[in-house]
């Protein structure tokens, strides 16, 4: 059964004999001021009906169009179009799901038209719930490169909601025009197209820390989720990922909290840059050493 609450655009569809419940947002009220009337309606009846299904013992899937957090294919650090909550909205949200983690078992959002996940994380650091960005069915071609169009097929549990696991498909738009003809066709399979064997925070968290444990190399797993971010359109030569760029896929995902996402870059920023100098120094004393050996 649906459960609107006019005007707001948002509502649950409870299901009265199954534990799972699905509750969907209107994220456009997240991009309006703290102090907006419609926008905070939202949040209190959230609280309310995520109250509602903790004291039931029942599990909440939150869907939404745009999700929390930044934009993975954004580059650099302050940019207009890197956040489309503003700061208050992005936190109060992010709030929300780690009081209500134990029983919200997946958020799923849009928008970017890129393939992603994020992993949020409590106070103390340690990941508590992630959210799946799905690609969008509409291909998409801007400054920050192009997509082809898929379609995801979730395996779950239907009375707990638990994700087991899903497949992507998608629709290769070159090869459609020059046969004219659309097949769809399966992209991958996600626990083993990571080599992941279950999908909960935990797992997610330290899939996109192995994209960057290379240091200083993209690592092989990055490119393989790079493949996938746009949908396996071949990047152009100017679209090339490079570690700066591998970076903010990653604190895009580790980070939904805005201050936090900036401080990621910052600090992965200092590492690359340390790890630069360290390799220029190791580099001079190995040139000075063989220039003794060379006069010796």
């Amino acid at each position: 059964m649906i459960y609107p609450y006019f005007p707001g655009g948002y509502y649950i569809i409870e299901r009265k004999l199954l534990k799972l419940q699905i509750v969907v947002l209107n994220t456009n009220l997240m991009k309006r001021n703290e102090i907006d009337e419609d926008a905070n309606k939202q949040w209190k009846w959230l609280e309310k009906v995520l109250y509602k299904f903790q004291k039931n013992m029942q599990t909440v899937y939150l869907v939404g169009h745009v999700a929390p957090g930044w934009d993975e294919r954004q580059k650099g650090l302050f940019h207009p179009a890197h956040g489309a909550y503003t700061d208050y909205h992005n936190q109060k949200y992010i709030d929300i799901v780690r009081n209500y983690s134990a029983i919200i078992v997946g958020q799923f959002f849009g928008h970017l038209h890129s393939d992603s996940f994020r992993v949020i994380h409590d106070r103390n650091g340690r990941p508590v719930s992630w959210a799946m960005l799905a690609p969008s069915i509409t291909p998409k071609r801007n400054h920050l490169g192009s997509n082809n169009p898929g379609i995801r097929l979730f395996k779950f549990n239907k009375d707990t909601g638990q994700i087991i696991d899903y497949t992507q498909y998608y629709l290769d738009l070159t090869k459609a025009n020059l046969q004219s003809k659309a097949e769809w066709t399966v992209e991958y399979n996600f626990t083993a197209y990571y080599g992941i064997g279950e999908i909960t925070p935990e797992t997610l968290n330290q899939l996109a820390r192995k994209f960057v444990s290379d240091g200083q190399e993209v690592s092989s797993l990055f490119q393989r989720y790079y493949r996938a971010n746009a949908v396996k359109v071949l990047p152009h030569p100017r679209d090339h990922c490079d570690l700066s760029c591998v970076h903010n896929h990653f604190c895009a995902i580790t980070q939904t909290d805005y201050s936090d996402f900036e401080d990621c870059l910052i600090r992965t920023a200092m590492i690359r840059s340390s790890s630069k100098q360290n390799s220029l120094h190791c580099n001079k004393a190995v040139f000075i050493f063989l220039i003794v050996l060379f006069w010796m």
